[in-house]
């Protein structure tokens, strides 16, 4: 029956892979400062045999997103302006991939400093994210940062201006970071997938995490 859809079996090998279908063409619509719109032209399965379909999207150089957690258990929130949804938001430290030939540890640590002023000398992959992927090729990769410290602000070579010129700090319990979560006062993707993810592996007792390669 032409209505009938493959169902696929619960495995241990169920996960997300690489995959490119043909682009006949492709434009650059806009270039911002940190982004770009796209509009590629897709081969794509149709009802007669395949046709070319017209795909816009954001271009994005990727992102990385910080879960530090201290010895007793807290979670390091900052609170910033976002303009888009027009919302103070508290979330994890974050920052764009934007530096050539930086790797996304580098940058995670780089803005775990700046944004917060701490360091961490033991990191994990906690999580990766496509976080809206009908529209823009974004990726996220979330770390756990432990063996935290703070650094004195003379050894910061940062100037903070515009939405960071103005972002309290908050150490936070994981549990009620999770409530926060749980009951709609967060709301910021990336952070929900971290603190939900560290609530999970936590309860390993982080075990199986994997290191953070550089």
């Amino acid at each position: 029956m032409s209505g009938d859809r493959e169902v696929a079996e619960w495995s241990e090998e169920i996960a997300d892979r690489p995959q490119t279908w043909e682009v006949r063409d492709s434009v650059e619509r806009y270039r911002g400062a940190k982004a770009g719109m796209r509009t590629d032209w897709v081969v794509m399965p149709g009802e007669n045999g395949s046709e070319t379909v017209a795909r816009d999207y954001l271009d994005h150089p990727g992102a990385v997103v910080v879960l530090a957690m201290d010895d007793k258990g807290r979670v390091l929130l900052l609170r910033q302006y976002r303009h888009p949804v027009g919302h103070y938001l508290w979330e994890l430290p974050a920052g764009l991939r934007d530096m050539d030939g930086e790797s996304p540890l580098r940058t995670a640590q780089r803005e775990l400093l700046e944004e917060t002023g701490h360091r961490a000398e033991a990191w994990y992959e906690l999580a990766e994210v496509f976080p809206s992927t009908g529209f823009s090729n974004e990726k996220i990769v979330v770390y756990l940062a432990r063996e935290i410290s703070e650094v004195p602000p003379s050894e910061i070579d940062f100037v903070r201006v515009h939405e960071e010129a103005d972002m309290p700090l908050a150490w936070v319990p994981l549990e009620e970071a999770v409530r926060a979560v749980l009951e709609g006062r967060l709301h910021n993707a990336a952070t929900v997938v971290g603190i939900l993810a560290a609530h999970a592996a936590a309860r390993e007792g982080f075990a199986a995490l994997r290191p953070a390669r550089d």
